[in-house]
């Protein structure tokens, strides 16, 4: 695969539609040619502890950032033909899908691909985990910023240049 978006969602709570920040990765003929981060407002805007330990976000960050819809404005442009890449795809199309049914808007069926399910293939029992860090470091790249979803989105694009 040599065409595709990287893409990794964080979450401000248990619901799926509760993104409060993305990050893309563009490839193209196999060279990262666009990055794109943004803070996104969660719907429903509260932020649990777990999550909050995860990843540093709180409210204080994203009381005034812009809403989905308007991000999204951003992104349907930069991946507007391209199938979507993420690590346990699953997860961020679950989130994607969500938040577009909070908003009322129509999906698009993105194709997705996964690179949790192409590291599995790959290397079977040869890794302790397939954890996003764990993969990349085996891809060759190191992971500095976990739970930062453009460093996410980064390593993902790495694992898919490698695996996929």
């Amino acid at each position: 695969m040599r065409d595709f978006a990287a893409i990794d969602f964080e979450t401000a709570n248990g619901n799926p539609s509760s993104v409060c920040s993305v990050g893309i990765i563009v490839v193209r003929d196999g060279v990262v040619v666009d990055k794109f981060y943004s803070l996104i407002r969660p719907m429903p805007d509260y932020y649990t502890w777990f999550c909050r330990r995860v990843h540093g976000l709180s409210n204080v960050d994203t009381c005034t950032a812009p809403t989905f819809p308007q991000v999204w404005q951003q992104v349907e442009q930069r991946i507007a033909d391209l199938p979507l890449v993420a690590h346990n795809a699953r997860f961020d199309e679950g989130c994607l899908r969500a938040v577009f049914g909070c908003y009322g808007l129509e999906y698009p069926e993105y194709r997705f691909y996964d690179t949790l399910a192409a590291s599995r293939r790959a290397f079977g029992h040869q890794l302790p985990n397939h954890q996003l860090q764990t993969v990349a470091a085996e891809c060759g790249y190191i992971l500095n910023n976990h739970h930062h979803a453009l460093a996410d989105a980064e390593a993902c694009a790495a694992i898919a240049m490698m695996l996929l």
